[in-house]
């Protein structure tokens, strides 16, 4: 594996980061405290082309492989966590599973107008008694006449409420098979009769991302709509929810970088004791704690995304890296409020958001709990007997 990234994937993290400095750092604060989601900097990200960054040109997308993406996704939430959000969800959840399930008049027909900034689109799997248990999942379609009838409900929606939101693709049982629930994944577009996206407010984190509670009462979609095959509905979630992983990690590599750096700059200028707090010992060693593990987390997700790059297994990897780097994510941005002391806990200074912005992180897209459970699974299958 080489560690060095080619050109290409130098200027993305040069432009990406100039991008973030410019045009998010000066919005971030004030689009948290006012709970805004910013329309104007989802489509200047479209424009920089970070939607679609995986997605062939053939459907309006970059090509690029995954570490690029991931370069993206991790020198925006070094910024923001908020846009980062915005970004990460909308290609894993929104884009992937149309672009890699779809059929061809389904590609052609969502996946351009996705990769452009102008829409955002939503990924519909947890409900309120369906969390880290997919499978528990009660909202149902039935096929009727050629159309599915869809009713239920979903919760923590990213993307799904904004006002560029065109539509989110749906988990639903939709009948039985063998004595167990039969999962299909459909497409339900924004304005269909039935169907209701409110946003949810009052988030201690990411709140300049859109978050959303979908609703289908009697929802009828054509039976077109549906995602795959029949019954792949919980295969398709699951795998996105792999690929997914990958972005979750960077942004916990992101947040980690950009916490430690407000905390090296911020050790450098307060001055205790006749001498700025970075002289310190104690100091010192835990910029120093925070470095390594950043480094330890970088390399395990860009090993991670290399395997993707390269047509073999990451899935174990994958949850390693969105388990270490949502767990570094904490320990950096409590170290980075520790040696801020009282500032530190003051909306005034940055580090006070990526504090709150890191918590999600070890919750959202599989808790680090079920990480867990997923790396032992794989660990055991590879040293059975």
């Amino acid at each position: 594996m080489d560690f060095e990234l080619s050109q290409e994937q130098k200027f993305i993290r040069e432009s990406v980061r100039d991008f973030a400095e410019r045009e998010i750092k000066p919005l971030a604060p004030v689009l948290d405290d006012k709970q805004e989601f910013s329309v104007e900097l989802t489509r200047k990200m479209g424009e920089m082309g970070l939607f679609g960054m995986i997605v062939s040109p053939d459907y309006g997308g970059q090509g690029l492989d995954y570490i690029s993406y991931i370069i993206a996704v991790e020198e925006i939430a070094r910024i923001d966590g908020s846009q980062a959000a915005t970004v990460a969800a909308h290609n894993s959840l929104g884009v992937n599973p149309l672009y890699y399930f779809g059929t061809e008049e389904q590609k052609k027909k969502y996946v351009p107008r996705l990769c452009t900034g102008e829409g955002l689109w939503g990924f519909g799997l947890t409900e309120p008694d369906a969390g880290s248990d997919s499978r528990a999942s009660k909202t149902t379609a039935v096929l009727e006449n050629g159309k599915w009838r869809i009713n239920g409900s979903k919760i923590f929606i990213t993307n799904a409420s904004s006002p560029i939101s065109l539509g989110s693709t749906v988990q639903a049982v939709s009948g039985e098979k063998d004595g167990k629930k039969e999962f299909s994944a459909i497409i339900v577009e924004m304005g269909t009769p039935g169907y209701t996206a409110k946003t949810m407010h009052g988030k201690m984190m990411w709140r300049a991302s859109n978050t959303a509670e979908l609703f289908f009462d009697d929802c009828l979609v054509p039976e077109e709509n549906l995602l795959g095959k029949r019954g792949d509905g919980s295969k398709i979630m699951l795998n996105t929810l792999d690929h997914g992983r990958l972005s979750i990690a960077a942004m916990g590599l992101g947040c980690a970088q950009g916490a430690f750096e407000l905390a090296v700059k911020y050790a450098q200028q307060r001055v205790q004791f006749g001498k700025p707090i970075a002289a310190n010992q104690v100091v010192g060693n835990k910029l120093a704690d925070m470095a390594l593990k950043i480094e330890l987390a970088r390399n395990l997700l860009y090993k991670a995304c290399w395997l993707k790059d390269n047509k073999k297994p990451f899935a174990k990897e994958a949850a390693m890296s969105k388990l270490y780097c949502a767990e570094i994510a904490n320990e950096v941005a409590y170290e980075a409020v520790q040696i801020h002391g009282g500032y530190g806990l003051m909306k005034d200074y940055d580090v006070e958001r990526f504090y709150r912005d890191q918590r999600l992180l070890q919750v959202g897209e599989g808790t680090s709990e079920i990480q867990r459970l997923v790396i032992s699974r794989y660990v055991l299958d590879e040293f059975s007997l």
